[in-house]
C-alpha cells in the first residue's frame, strides 16, 4: 500500500502513459491487448434501477411498419481479427453481441421483415480531414473500416470493412437495405432514413456496434427523424479504456430517450409474434 501523499498523481500520470501507448501501438497496426485495456465494471452489472423515476414506454412491432436496423456489423468491431478487439472484445463476449445480432437478422428475415444496416466506411480521399475528434483520429490511424474506394470491391473480401461471415447471408440476400456509408457517427449524411421511408417503416428495432457511438448516434437521429426506435440492449457493445465504459455511458442514455429497450430475447419474441 502506497503512503506517498502523490500514490493518486502518479496512477493518474500511469493510466495517461497507457492510453498513449495504446494509440501509439495502434499507429503502428498492432493488435491492441485486452488484457491490458479493458477495464471491467467492478460488479459485472448492468441492472435497471429497482425503482425507476421514469414511466415505462414501449414500440409495438409491425412486419409492415417496423424495420430492424443494425449499425456497423462489421469485422473491425466484432471479430478477433478486427483492429479494435482489445478495447472492444470484453463487452462483445459478455453480452454475446455477435450471436444475439445473428438471431435478430434470422428472427426477422423468417418474417418477412423489412432489414437495413447502416455500414462505416473509410475511402483514401476520407484520410485527408484536416480536423477530427479523439476516436475519429484514432480510427484513422488504426486503418478502421478502410476500403480502397467508394467505386471498388478490391480487397473488401474479408477485410475489416467487410461484413462478419455469419451474417452475408441475411446482408447479401438482395433484399436488405445496404444504406451508403455513414463517415462520423450518425446517418444524418447517408441515405438510411430515406430507405426506411421508402419501404413504409415508422418504426425501428436497432443494434449492433458500437452502443455509446453510431448506435447512440443513430437512436438520436432516429428519433428526431418522428421514428419510433426500440434499443435491443445485448445486441450491441462498446469499448472499456480508463476514460470509461463506453456501454454503461449508453445503457444509461438508452434508458432515457429510447421508445423500447429489449433484451435479444425480448425482441426476437416481439418480432415473432408480429402480425
Amino acid at each position: 500500500m502506497c503512503t506517498d501523499p502523490n500514490c493518486d498523481n502518479q496512477t493518474e500520470i500511469g493510466r495517461r502513459e497507457l492510453l498513449t501507448s495504446t494509440v501509439a501501438l495502434a499507429a503502428g497496426g498492432a493488435l491492441l491487448s485486452g488484457k491490458a485495456l479493458a477495464a471491467s465494471d467492478p460488479d459485472s452489472s448492468y441492472s435497471d434501477p429497482s425503482e425507476p423515476a421514469l414511466p415505462p414506454t414501449d414500440v409495438e412491432v409491425g412486419l409492415s411498419d417496423t424495420a430492424l436496423v443494425v449499425t456497423d456489423p462489421q469485422v473491425d468491431f466484432l471479430s478477433e481479427d478486427g483492429v479494435t478487439w482489445g478495447v472492444v472484445g470484453a463487452s462483445v463476449q459478455e453480452h454475446n453481441t455477435v450471436e444475439n445480432i445473428g438471431r435478430l437478422f434470422e428472427a426477422a428475415k423468417a418474417r418477412g421483415m423489412t432489414v437495413a444496416i447502416s455500414p462505416h466506411y473509410y475511402y483514401p480521399s476520407d484520410h485527408g480531414w484536416t480536423f477530427g475528434g479523439p476516436l475519429e483520429k484514432l480510427m484513422h490511424k488504426i486503418g478502421m473500416f478502410d476500403r480502397k474506394g467508394p467505386l471498388t470491391l478490391d480487397g473488401f473480401d474479408g477485410s475489416g470493412a467487410d461484413f462478419m461471415p455469419q451474417y452475408k447471408e441475411y446482408i447479401l440476400d438482395g433484399e436488405t437495405i445496404v444504406a451508403s456509408p455513414h463517415k462520423v457517427y450518425g446517418p444524418e449524411n447517408n441515405d438510411l432514413s430515406l430507405q426506411l421511408r421508402k419501404h413504409g417503416v415508422s418504426k425501428v428495432i436497432l443494434a449492433g456496434m458500437s452502443a455509446n457511438l453510431c448506435l447512440q448516434a443513430h437512436l438520436y437521429e432516429l428519433l428526431e427523424q418522428g421514428y419510433q426506435v426500440a434499443v435491443v440492449r445485448d445486441a450491441t457493445a462498446a469499448a472499456k479504456l480508463p476514460e470509461g465504459d463506453g456501454y454503461l455511458a449508453a445503457l444509461i442514455n438508452f434508458r432515457y430517450v429510447a421508445n423500447g429497450l429489449w433484451t435479444t430475447d425480448e425482441a426476437v419474441e416481439k418480432i415473432q409474434a408480429a402480425s
